[in-house]
């Protein structure tokens, strides 16, 4: 099946949070052997480098490659966001990113909103990306960013989605403006795993717990960013986006929510409820 675009962005990527070294370029190498066109990485994650070089050495052309990068909160401060997208764009050897991503909100908003918004306009103005957007953020944060950015079209905002924490307020926000939503986390780290549902709707298709999953956030609309280190899992993933479900099985995909958020913490916003 031709990868389906979301925009300009493939739907499905290939994550790498949580993959340093060896471990990111080789899943970045298999990534794209698999036929993956749509790379994701962040300053935080520590990989950019290895990501950089598995592109280089991947052998597929860099215009067929959408490479999404984010800006950790740490670089944030007056001056660092320029300076931390340049460093970015160094170590994955690039001259512009298809995406950049502010990672969260400020954290306990240590830096204000505008001016770390300011800054992230002035990247994109100068063309050290071809499309810029939000992660982690909030209705009221996405309101007031929007404002802040002007004619500047905010690509996507990247947010923890999966079948048991399917984020429908911030989902059916951005939505309703037209503004796709990138699933992270897409396989709810591995709890996905033996659910009944899962596996009975996986019988019909012959397809795994985690490519039925996949293909639900997908039918959603969803760009989805599943991780793995291994190359047979990596494949299974991409595959994937084959699959069709019918709508009686995503009425029964939609009954998995049950606000299992696995990323939260002390730093993070207050979620929109």
């Amino acid at each position: 099946m031709a990868e389906k675009l979301i925009g300009t962005i493939p739907q499905m990527g290939y994550g790498t949070w949580n993959h340093e070294g060896d471990e990111a370029y080789n899943g970045v190498i298999w990534a794209l052997e698999a036929g993956c066109r749509h790379i994701d990485t962040a300053q935080g994650y520590r990989n950019e480098l290895e990501v950089g070089r598995a592109i280089r050495d991947g052998g597929v052309p860099r215009s067929d490659i959408h490479i999404t990068t984010k800006i950790a909160p740490e670089n944030y401060g007056l001056g660092r966001v320029m300076e931390s997208s340049k460093q970015s764009l160094e170590d994955l050897g690039v001259d512009q990113v298809d995406l950049l991503l502010l990672h969260w909100p400020s954290p306990h908003n240590e830096y204000p909103l505008e001016s770390y918004i300011s800054q992230f306009a002035e990247v994109f103005d100068q063309g050290l990306a071809k499309m810029i957007g939000v992660s982690n953020f909030t209705i009221p944060l996405l309101k007031e960013t929007k404002k802040l950015l002007g004619d500047r079209p905010i690509t996507t905002n990247q947010c923890e989605i999966h079948v048991f924490m399917q984020n429908r307020p911030i989902v059916d926000y951005c939505r309703s403006i037209g503004m796709p939503m990138t699933a992270y986390c897409p396989l709810a780290r591995g709890a996905i795993k033996d659910d009944p549902t899962l596996l009975e709707i996986g019988a019909a298709h012959n397809a795994t717990e985690a490519q039925i999953a996949l293909a639900f956030l997908m039918a959603e609309g969803h760009i989805t960013i599943p991780s793995s280190s291994k190359k047979e899992r990596i494949i299974e993933n991409f595959e994937a986006r084959n699959i069709t479900l019918s709508e009686e099985e995503m009425g029964r995909l939609r009954g998995l929510e049950r606000g299992q958020r696995l990323v939260n913490g002390a730093w993070v916003p207050v979620w929109d409820t």
